[in-house]
């Protein structure tokens, strides 16, 4: 396969393979029932009612929460009280806060339900939950990063038992009048959405996305780029500015791993490259549409909440780059860039090793290889709980990343700068 570049990427399906294309078969069957007259009460009744999440996503924050705490109802109505254990806790645990990772389910353990222990009912409900939570868009990438892991549990040279699981949780009880968390993740992917009720709020501070291989082949041969718009929108925050501009963005070559690592403390490393009050409004804005890949996961109002409220601190805020200063794939390791201001932490990362996970024809490093977070300094978690350092890699895995290589393999580092003392080397 040839690697996508930046001129190439219109070309690339951005979409699940196989969670959405469910969705739609439901959906066109639902259609032909209705087209035929079959879609009496009792026939109906046998097709779920919403399984697209074109046909599910909502507008507004209060429809969100209202739907995704009647997802999470529905879920929960198919377990059986032991399950039900172990999906919930208590609001306020601060366990949240460190299950989540960048590293595979074997070397972290996580909370909640692996969704390879439930039934295929159960496991249907607990993605409708992430359909009413997240955008259409929000949800393919998602669904993308998931896929993405199966296509390397399927074809790398990984031992295969660590990736390709995923686990959901919920922190507080499901509701559309109260404050509750919906963690979901393994092999990079940590989603921890907080949904209040109380004031009709959604945040997704702190969130890690990220994948590997960066763009890889669906069961119907089209090319599958999760994370396509990280890419695309920083290249065109890079690409805007001026020669004296990029002269204060630029860090140097050298592409870094994390300085925050995801389920990790965090110092928030800020005052390097370029300050937000350098930038014209055309700028801002593009670099806006940046970080729009990680706060707009779900309905337009809450993308646009709280977006308004990084932009008011956009001047505080500084952005810093390293590595590639052009966007192909074919050349090079990658980059790594930082925005970090009052109210946004981003960061995002390729990482210069494969950490076992090969795959023949295939990117698994560098440009191949993304790890991202985005955290909120003020408003982590919605301020329900205080960040636990990372008690390094639990679980039955051991020490060793995927493939058995020892922690801290060449081209991936060990711990991430300003990482602290214990937490796993980045290269999951």
């Amino acid at each position: 396969m040839t690697n996508t570049t930046g001129q190439e990427t219109e070309s690339v399906r951005h979409r699940p393979k196989r969670t959405k294309a469910a969705g739609i078969a439901t959906a066109l069957l639902l259609a032909l029932l209705m087209l035929s007259g079959c879609a009496a009460a009792g026939t109906a009744a046998s097709v779920p009612e919403t399984t697209d999440s074109e046909s599910t996503s909502s507008t507004t924050t209060e429809e969100t929460i209202t739907q995704t705490a009647s997802a999470a109802e529905a879920l929960m109505a198919t377990l059986s009280d032991e399950q039900s254990e172990q999906l919930l806790y208590a609001y306020d645990d601060e366990s949240k806060t460190t299950t989540w990772s960048n590293f595979p389910v074997t070397f972290v353990d996580r909370a909640g339900l692996n969704l390879d222990d439930l039934s295929e009912e159960q496991r249907t409900a607990a993605m409708e939950v992430l359909e009413a939570l997240l955008s259409e868009e929000g949800y393919e990438t998602v669904t993308g990063i998931m896929d993405g892991d199966e296509f390397l549990l399927e074809n790398s040279s990984s031992t295969g038992d660590s990736l390709g699981q995923y686990y959901v949780a919920f922190f507080g009880d499901p509701s559309d009048s109260d404050a509750w968390q919906l963690q979901f993740g393994g092999h990079h992917l940590g989603l921890n959405a907080t949904l209040d009720g109380t004031d009709d709020s959604i945040t997704f501070a702190p969130t890690h996305l990220g994948s590997q291989p960066a763009v890889y082949t669906d069961d119907e041969g089209d090319e599958v780029q999760p994370l396509a718009g990280m890419y695309e929108s920083a290249f065109a925050f890079h690409d805007s500015l001026t020669d004296e501009q990029r002269a204060e963005l630029y860090q140097g070559s050298e592409v870094t791993n994390l300085a925050c690592a995801p389920g990790g403390t965090c110092s928030y490393p800020t005052g390097t490259g370029l300050a937000g009050s350098d930038l014209t409004d055309e700028q801002k804005q593009l670099l806006l549409d940046v970080v729009a890949n990680w706060v707009g996961l779900s309905d337009e109002e809450t993308t646009d909440a709280a977006l308004a409220e990084i932009e008011a601190t956009l001047d505080e805020t500084y952005v810093n780059w390293s590595g590639a200063t052009e966007y192909d794939m074919t050349r090079g390791g990658g980059v790594h860039f930082q925005i970090s201001g009052p109210d946004v932490y981003v960061e995002f990362a390729n990482q210069q090793g494969s950490a076992g996970a090969d795959v023949d024809g295939y990117t698994t490093a560098g440009w191949g290889h993304v790890h991202t977070i985005y955290r909120d300094p003020g408003n982590d978690y919605a301020g329900s709980v205080t960040q636990q350092e990372a008690s390094g890699m639990g679980g039955p895995g051991g020490g060793a990343p995927p493939g058995g290589a020892p922690s801290g393999e060449p081209g991936d580092g060990g711990a991430p700068s300003g990482a602290p003392e214990g937490a796993p080397p980045e290269n999951g």
